[in-house]
């Protein structure tokens, strides 16, 4: 399964009792579908993987392949303690998923076969397409990298950790000594605002959160981008993602956080977040709005 153009990571909507909203969530997701994403990952960071019950999980992955109808492939988070992440697998896969991201284990020092190992372990009991996520304490070297992406249902690396120089040599190691597509993704938070230097070390695929609540915005930097307008990428760099990303760097957790309350202000009823996140200030909601204002200006030009 190859991945192209803007991945879609939804949120996932809760009502003012703090259940799901699975109506919402349908919602969310078809209109995301509709302005044309390579992929929806549900239920994965932004879509608070961390604060989902197996229950929950299970329906909010089910909705969002309902409401996606084949029409682009859907992957759903897993990770935490093995025993939990191999049961998320399994639940993803029996509620339709097309494939996984893989998250940390739990937060335990590893060493690199301790990791291959749980990579090994999730991915054989969803049994389905893996796409492993390198952050916080599953940091692969370009070796164990090679191992995880020789698994059979590995298909993908995904960074989340921004260290260039070491991920150009798993990249270059994992191109020289795999055979198989293998497709390798910048999963840095707001991470239009690294594409061009991802780019530049032949890694292409990037999750757009903004893509949530502005797909207007994430589509015309990705085409400009991929077109080679530099003028236009730079100037939505300058203007919109380098000011979000100061922003969201003010507070622990608003690359989560400030994306959902965005998306509560273009219309949909999606809640806030739960705990240990925390929802944005109102000073902090006026800036986005003045952000979000400035983006599509420079969209506009």
């Amino acid at each position: 399964m190859q991945l192209d153009g803007v991945l879609f990571f939804p949120v996932t909507p809760f009502d003012t009792a703090g259940a799901v909203a699975e109506d919402v969530l349908a919602e969310h997701v078809k209109h995301g579908v509709a302005a044309g994403p390579g992929g929806v990952f549900v239920a994965c960071g932004t879509g608070e993987f961390n604060a989902l019950s197996v229950d929950e999980f299970e329906r909010v992955v089910s909705v969002a392949v309902g409401a996606t109808a084949g029409r682009v492939p859907v992957f759903a988070g897993a990770g935490g303690p093995l025993p939990i992440a191999k049961r998320f697998a399994e639940v993803a896969r029996g509620a339709g998923a097309d494939g996984l991201l893989l998250l940390p284990p739990y937060l335990v020092s590893s060493p690199q076969a301790g990791l291959v190992r749980f990579v090994e372990e999730v991915s054989q009991a969803g049994d389905l397409p893996t796409i492993v996520y390198q952050r916080n304490n599953a940091v692969f070297t370009p070796e164990s990298a090679v191992e995880v992406a020789c698994l059979p249902n590995v298909v993908g690396l995904k960074d989340g950790l921004g260290d260039i120089d070491q991920m150009q040599r798993i990249v270059l190691t994992v191109r020289s000594q795999v055979d198989k597509p293998f497709q390798f993704f910048n999963g840095l938070p707001t991470a239009e605002l690294t594409v061009p230097a991802y780019r530049g070390i032949g890694v292409e695929l990037y999750s757009s959160a903004v893509f949530c609540f502005a797909p207007d915005i994430s589509l015309g930097f990705y085409k400009a981008v991929t077109s080679g307008d530099t003028t236009l990428a730079n100037r939505l760099l300058t203007d919109f993602y380098l000011p979000l990303v100061q922003l969201r760097d003010k507070v622990p957790g608003y690359a989560v956080s400030l994306v959902k309350a965005a998306v509560v202000r273009t219309g949909l009823q999606a809640g806030g977040v739960r705990p240990p996140l925390t929802d944005p200030s109102p000073e902090h909601l006026q800036e986005l709005d003045r952000i979000i204002a400035a983006g599509r200006a420079a969209l506009e030009g």
